[in-house]
């Protein structure tokens, strides 16, 4: 089978006129490293459970119906200037007390620092998770801070190809510094054409592992797809992660949708001090690959063993306009199911790092301050997760 990594004059030169946002594809060794991953098969990446990627046929229909209504439209964006954290970059200057904290820099990127290492995910710091500076969801919050002002960060961690994970202008920027990126299988063949030298991939398939900086990371299945150019050919793989130091750990989902495989993951390589869990661009048209809140707090439990231990930070919300659901809906949802659960559940700013471990986390409902209040009111009153009607407006 020559697939991907054939050498063919005419497919080379059509992959060489592609828009360099689209990546470029696994060949060489890397191609014959996909072919051997006991998770490729019949020509693609599988899932660990079967999974429907897009609506299609009659509820495609049904689905563009939903997504331009005038007034579902309003509601999948805040009315008022989302609020970010003031003082990020003097607050993380200071080390953190418990040796943990995360910094939720908007959408599924979070810089965390555990055990004197620092672990940037998903880096995403376009204006535009697109292939396009001039079409594609748009940013609907400023970032926190400059990506070059982070300072180091000793790996970045992605966990698939789609723009909305994977950024062109946000890797450029860090492909200029030292760090290391771990990636999943395939992944790399982007990197490498944006400008980062092979040396610096950790390349993974599910449940391998990588050493960096005293730090062990291991690629997780994850209930997804990939997929950056005009065909999704799922040649590149998706992935959860698990971060352990040597006092803490940590969990990032990706995007997901849920699968039983969260208890494995989390009796192999939990409990965690914090899990980072998908909770936003949900709908009924791709159920099996995003999960709605409660399906996150489900993943939560699960990779605590059963227990609703540790503390949850919501991401994959809040900052694209990427599902027909309520800008709002994912925060709320959350709110709702910790309640239910018992589980501890942070709610920063974007840019307000938080300690997972320490005595309290960010608890207030930020969003409500810029979010349409739905016709029958906020179902529970900001900071108690009690029941409340509020007024409508």
């Amino acid at each position: 089978m020559t697939g991907t990594g054939s050498s063919h004059p005419l497919r080379s030169r059509l992959r060489s006129l592609r828009p360099a946002a689209f990546g470029a594809d696994p060949a060489g060794e890397r191609w014959e490293r996909i072919l051997r991953s006991p998770n490729f098969s019949d020509g693609s990446f599988q899932n660990p459970v079967g999974a429907r990627t897009r609506p299609s046929g009659s509820s495609m229909i049904e689905f563009a119906k939903i997504y331009f209504r005038k007034e579902a439209r309003a509601r999948r964006s805040p009315i008022g200037v989302v609020p970010v954290h003031a003082t990020t970059l003097a607050d993380l200057a200071k080390p953190p007390a418990s040796g943990l904290r995360l910094t939720w820099m908007g959408h599924s990127s979070v810089l965390a620092e555990i055990d004197g290492r620092r672990v940037l995910f998903d880096p995403v710091w376009g204006e535009r998770c697109s292939p396009y500076s001039f079409a594609g969801p748009k940013r609907l919050h400023p970032v926190p801070v400059p990506v070059a002002a982070l300072g180091p960060v000793d790996v970045v961690v992605i966990s698939h190809d789609h723009y909305d994970h994977l950024d062109l202008p946000t890797i450029k920027a860090l492909a200029s510094t030292d760090t290391v990126f771990a990636v999943p299988l395939g992944v790399g063949a982007h990197l490498e054409r944006w400008g980062v030298s092979a040396d610096r991939l950790r390349e993974l398939d599910w449940n391998d592992s990588t050493e960096v900086a005293g730090l062990r990371l291991t690629a997780t299945p994850a209930r997804h797809f990939c997929g950056r150019g005009l065909r999704n050919q799922q040649h590149t793989l998706w992935a959860s992660w698990a971060v352990a130091g040597p006092e803490h750990r940590i969990y990032h989902s990706g995007d997901t949708g849920y699968f039983p495989g969260f208890k494995d993951i989390g009796a192999e390589h939990g409990p965690f001090d914090a899990t980072m869990i998908q909770i936003g661009a949900y709908s009924e048209y791709w159920p099996d690959i995003h999960m709605t809140p409660a399906e996150g707090m489900r993943a939560h439990l699960d990779l605590q063993g059963g227990r609703p231990s540790g503390a949850m930070l919501p991401i994959h919300w809040g900052t694209f306009n990427l599902a027909p659901h309520p800008w709002a809906e994912p925060g709320e949802g959350t709110v709702s199911a910790a309640a239910g659960a018992g589980a501890r559940i942070a709610l920063p700013l974007p840019g307000q790092p938080f300690e997972p471990t320490a005595a309290s986390v960010p608890s207030e409902l930020w969003w409500r301050e810029v979010a349409t209040a739905p016709a029958e009111g906020w179902a529970t009153a900001a900071g108690t997760g009690s029941p409340e009607v509020a007024p409508t407006a």
